[in-house]
């Protein structure tokens, strides 16, 4: 083959990957007249261009598309994103890359950085996202400079629905129904009158008699407010529509209903367009759970609490996505917001023998958890002939409100279950958090002709980054003078806490909010960033991404005296700037295939609520957090090799191994506490991680001679992760604990060597099996996923580590498409868990196991129908 000059290819492949998308596929020629001088006698044009995220873009990346997002029926990000290869999901919110936890992934909203309500994270849990607000979810897993340098497992982008070219109206409704929930006994409490719709109408706001005495500066309690006023103040909390737990014979069907449209307008200067989503979703769960707690003894585990759960919860979530743009001949401008609310509503009874109490005890519990995410975002993208500029602005608050957690504990004496309000465990808690994130961002990108590379993009970016937190809790309980008589306590509920009984010779109140910034914080980070890139066509078929990030973050934590007390309190600054360099190398080797090599380093800080000294009761867990302000950054060198074949849009093959070296990873550990096991953080000494994952994704028109089998497009997909795992601390290696006040510690009496990171499953699976219609109008999915056990928590000193199993999860989807009173209408069916799986976290040792938290899951099965004007 004659040599041509290089600018000439670049252009010739530019031109084939951009403008000619699939019709482009220049091969060798047989017999060819001799050239022209300057002209190319034979030219091979490797990389068919296939319209595929995944090759498209110069980082190993896994998508969830528009077609999978419909075809899977996940209702939000979260449950959609268990399907790639290397994800998991815990507690349903938060993703795992690569068995790396949450803190180690990114997520972002078209490009933009999100809050967090959550007290225990800083990333945005993806529950909070439906699914029918989004267009794909983008996971880039190995690291590109043009991205936030905190990045271990992956990046999440969170891509919303576009402006449509064509004009739609689409309603659906679904119904369902859970087989260990619904029309089965559940609990609940009566609440507020709009408690259906994930709305309090007052019901539980804060009494304007507390908010008078908590704006005083002092401690609701005997010492600064006289027996009048105390009495006054314990008058006004809610009594009977938050404390009397209810049976609820029948629990509802789950029940969702969405309405989505949008259109556009071509005008003489360009086009103008919207899409609008809104939905609304109630859902019921029943959970009948087995919690235990062990201490070590001898050779094995005894257990010394043995309780027994019963609970229902309601979750409700409202969303809505109003999104405007501008487009113009090389100008685009475009206007998204976003907003959801997200309620649970839960109450709870938790029974059994309790070797702390002494007692055969009963707790009963109710909360509201309402979290709030608002996002609005502007951006903009600008075309000025070999200059690509694109801009982005954000701002995003997100709240989570916990009014009225109430907790009243019984100890059972003589078959009969007595209340004794002097108990700790009885209390009516207060909790708020609010998270803000503003952020901007510009790219520069030139495409720059020079005689050394092809194609080649010089690439080049700042961006900023303000978070804000403020996070506050106030606890009250009701104590007597003396211990109360057994007829006062046999009373019912309400009318122990009725407005009779409070006062100086009975219930007085007071408020037991932790002091010295035990109960309070404000937090902040700030980032600084800029990026230079460079891409191109180094060799032929052969190209080079390279670029170096400078990121200078300021990270605070400052414990907040809600008592003005004087005394100084803990905080936290950390300070620091980093150099993160990152390179990826694609070798297109063939038409179809080609192999990348990416290596980076990257960062990931604590998070603020791990550095808090605040406590926090986790209802997730049942667990008591308390955080470490010695905590410091963890750094992380990350390395990828992937092999990438395409046999057609949407269908590929590939096998890729990784390895990340990790400094300072942050572990979260157990300690013992006089009321039971309370977890907290540190920096281990290091940690590796290394793995293989693979994919498969392809369609198939078999010919059998089967009218069923061969009218249909048959999907297999699957995927597979293994990886491995190991903290490592030597002898000499120190840790810096929160119980030793910052002094070092040795790392071997926190942390085993050689023991799994948290979070980490070795085996990951997926596989997807089902048809459609060749005239696309049924469709059917088998999906399964499997991930093998993982650490939640290490376990105290000497114990073994929180272990959980999710086992398998096997999904069935089915929609069909038809008309009727002519329009078109989508039926569809949804079955999920229908193997039964259980929810299991124990430890285990010398034979002995101790469930931690045990409880079905139940099958679910939904049916839906909507109809598109």
């Amino acid at each position: 083959m004659t040599h041509s000059t290089r600018p000439l290819l670049g252009l010739l492949l530019c031109t084939s990957a951009l403008l000619a998308p699939g019709l482009v596929h220049a091969q060798a020629s047989g017999q060819a007249a001799p050239p022209a001088e300057g002209e190319v006698e034979e030219l091979v044009v490797r990389g068919r261009y296939i319209p595929e995220v995944m090759r498209e873009t110069s980082e190993v990346t896994s998508v969830a598309t528009a077609e999978d997002l419909q075809r899977q029926g996940d209702d939000t990000a979260a449950l959609a994103l268990t399907r790639l290869a290397g994800l998991s999901v815990v507690s349903g919110k938060f993703v795992y890359v690569r068995g790396l936890g949450e803190r180690y992934s990114s997520a972002m909203l078209n490009g933009s950085p999100l809050p967090s309500p959550e007290p225990l994270q800083r990333v945005v849990p993806l529950d909070l996202f439906p699914s029918n607000v989004l267009a794909s979810v983008n996971v880039q897993k190995t690291y590109s400079v043009n991205y936030p340098g905190e990045f271990g497992g992956g990046l999440i982008d969170l891509r919303t629905l576009a402006v449509p070219d064509e004009p739609f109206l689409t309603v659906g409704a679904s119904i369902g129904a859970n087989f260990e929930t619904t029309l089965k006994r559940g609990l609940t409490y009566y609440g507020g009158d709009l408690d259906w719709l994930g709305v309090d109408d007052g019901t539980r706001k804060l009494p304007s008699a507390v908010r008078a005495a908590i704006e005083t500066g002092r401690r609701i309690d005997s010492t600064n407010f006289s027996d009048a006023e105390l009495q006054v103040i314990g008058q006004s909390f809610q009594n009977a529509n938050i404390n009397v737990l209810q049976n609820l014979g029948d629990v509802p069907f789950n029940g969702s209903f969405d309405i989505s449209g949008g259109r556009s307008w071509a005008l003489d200067w360009g086009t103008l367009g919207f899409v609008a989503v809104g939905g609304f979703d109630s859902s019921w769960s029943t959970r009948r759970a087995t919690q235990q707690e062990g201490v070590v003894s001898l050779d094995g585990l005894s257990v010394q609490e043995d309780l027994t759960s019963f609970s229902t919860q309601n979750d409700i979530v409202i969303n809505a996505l109003v999104s405007g743009a501008l487009e113009m001949d090389n100008h685009a401008i475009q206007w998204t917001n976003f907003y959801v609310r997200n309620v649970t509503k839960e109450t709870r009874s938790v029974e059994g023998e309790s070797a702390r109490a002494s007692n055969f005890i009963r707790d009963d519990h109710t909360a509201w958890y309402q979290r709030e995410l608002f996002d609005t975002q502007l951006t903009g993208e600008h075309e000025f002939g070999d200059l690509e500029i694109d801009w982005r602005g954000s701002y995003a608050r997100t709240e989570r409100d916990a009014p009225y957690e109430r907790q009243v504990r019984y100890r059972l004496v003589d078959g009969n279950y007595l209340h004794n309000p002097q108990s700790d465990a009885n209390f009516i808690r207060f909790g708020e958090l609010e998270d803000t994130a503003a952020s901007a961002a510009v790219d520069f990108r030139y495409r720059w002709e020079n005689p050394w590379f092809t194609d080649t993009t010089l690439s080049a970016g700042l961006a900023w980054m303000d978070t804000d937190r403020f996070s506050d809790q106030r606890v009250f309980r009701f104590t007597t003078t003396t211990t109360p008589p057994l007829s006062f306590q046999m009373q019912r509920v309400d009318y122990l806490y009725s407005d009779y009984n409070i006062g100086p010779n009975g219930l007085i109140l007071r408020e037991v909010t932790g002091s010295e910034g035990a109960a309070a914080y404000e937090a902040g980070l700030t980032t600084r960033a800029a990026y230079a890139q460079f891409e191109g066509e180094v060799l032929p078929a052969v190209r080079l991404t390279l670029g170096v990030r400078y990121e200078e973050g300021e990270q605070t934590v400052q414990a907040v005296d809600l008592f003005d007390t004087g005394v100084p309190l803990e905080g936290r600054k950390l300070e620091n700037d980093y150099v993160l360099p990152a390179g990826t190398i694609t070798w297109n080797f063939a038409e179809d295939q080609q192999l990348r090599f990416g290596a980076s380093k990257t960062i990931a800080r604590p998070q603020f609520r791990e550095q808090a000294p605040q406590l926090y009761l986790d209802p997730e867990s049942d667990r008591t957090f308390i955080g470490n302000p010695f905590l410091l950054d963890s750094e992380l060198l990350n390395l990828d090799l992937r092999y990438e074949r395409y046999f057609d849009r949407g269908q590929f093959a590939t096998l890729g191994a990784f390895y990340k070296d990790i400094d300072r990873p942050i572990e979260s550990v157990v300690n013992e506490s006089g009321s039971g096991l309370q977890q907290s953080f540190l920096n281990a000494p290091r940690a590796v991680l290394y793995g293989v994952e693979g994919e498969f994704k392809k369609y198939f028109e078999p010919s059998f001679g089967v009218s069923w089998i061969d009218d249909k497009r048959w999907l297999i997909a699957a995927n597979y992760t293994y990886t491995k795992s190991e903290v490592r601390a030597d002898e000499g290696d120190v840790v810096f604990p929160r119980t030793e006040a910052g002094r070092p510690a040795p790392a071997t009496t926190f942390v085993t060597d050689g023991s799994r990171l948290q979070g980490q499953s070795e085996h990951l699976a997926n596989l997807q099996f089902g048809f459609e219609s060749l005239d696309e109008m049924t469709q059917a999915t088998f999906l399964l996923n499997y991930a093998s056990e993982r650490i939640t928590a290490r376990g105290q000193a000497g114990a073994p580590d929180f272990v959980q199993d999710p086992g398998v999860m096997l999904d069935f989807t089915f929609r069909h498409r038809f008309e009727n009173w002519g329009r078109e209408f989508t039926f569809g069916v949804e079955a999920r868990n229908l193997l039964g799986e259980e929810f299991i976290e124990s430890q285990e040792l010398g034979g002995d196991e101790i469930i931690l938290n045990g409880y079905e899951l139940g099958t679910s099965l939904s049916v839906s129908l909507s109809t598109r004007f």
